[in-house]
């Protein structure tokens, strides 16, 4: 069974031709120019993925993609003529899989749309399938008066809770996870965005800097610690990281 591809492009000859070339490629598309009666379909209708632009009439596409995630999740890849890194931090925090900047060559764009696709499945999969549960995940971390809960997405710092985005919590759980190891901003990147996203690392560096914000600035200790030309890690805690 083909997979269902909504695209939603106000530009008529740029999603004539996404769509032309999905349909090529065995894809069943629909085609949607305006951000309100894009959301209305994406809700009421089951799409295995949507090709959403951000510069649409009547809704722009960062709020359809907000209200779509609370509304009927979906696989959303982001088609913006935007290339400043707050705005694709904003689209990926909104819960989109990947971002891809105007113009583009439609090879990539189909490589895109594989791979999502492909990592939607495999997801669908393992949340239907019995496997053994990995402590690790199902337990608390705890790095000194700090401790994340990855079963009710909690974060707290002696008691008081922590307010992250997703991809903060993400971000997060993966330095804790590998105390005392280095972790490169590749790696981070793999981890956090998915290991095909394609885009540029300093991602990374904007998302360090809002969990310090959070956590560093706000409680006074030097958790999140920067190695120079590597990455970052956060070391065992022994007291003395309180400023």
């Amino acid at each position: 069974m083909s997979a269902k591809i909504l695209v939603v492009e106000d530009e008529e000859k740029l999603a004539r031709f996404v769509e032309l070339e999905l349909l090529h490629e065995g894809y069943e598309v629909t085609v949607s120019g305006n951000g309100r009666a894009a959301l209305q379909e994406a809700t009421e209708h089951a799409y295995d993925l949507v090709l959403l632009d951000i510069m649409l009439p009547e809704l722009n596409g960062l709020e359809v993609l907000r209200r779509l995630m609370k509304e009927r999740p979906t696989p959303v890849i982001l088609l913006t003529a935007r290339d400043a890194v707050m705005d694709k931090v904003s689209g990926l925090d909104a819960g989109a899989v990947d971002y891809i900047t105007k113009p583009f060559a439609i090879e990539e764009l189909l490589a895109r749309i594989r791979v999502a696709l492909k990592l939607h499945s495999a997801a669908a999969f393992a949340e239907t399938s019995p496997s053994e549960k990995d402590p690790a995940k199902e337990g608390v971390l705890v790095w000194g008066p700090l401790s994340l809960d990855d079963r009710k997405h909690r974060v707290l710092y002696s008691g008081h809770e922590i307010s992250l985005t997703n991809r903060e919590f993400l971000m997060l759980k993966t330095l804790l996870e590998n105390v005392d190891i280095v972790l490169s901003r590749d790696t981070l990147l793999e981890r956090v965005c998915g290991y095909d996203y394609v885009g540029e690392t300093n991602v990374i560096d904007v998302y360090i800097r809002y969990l310090r914000s959070k956590i560093d600035d706000v409680f006074s200790v030097r958790m999140i610690q920067t190695v120079r030309g590597v990455g970052y890690v956060i070391k065992s805690w022994d007291g003395s990281e309180a400023k």
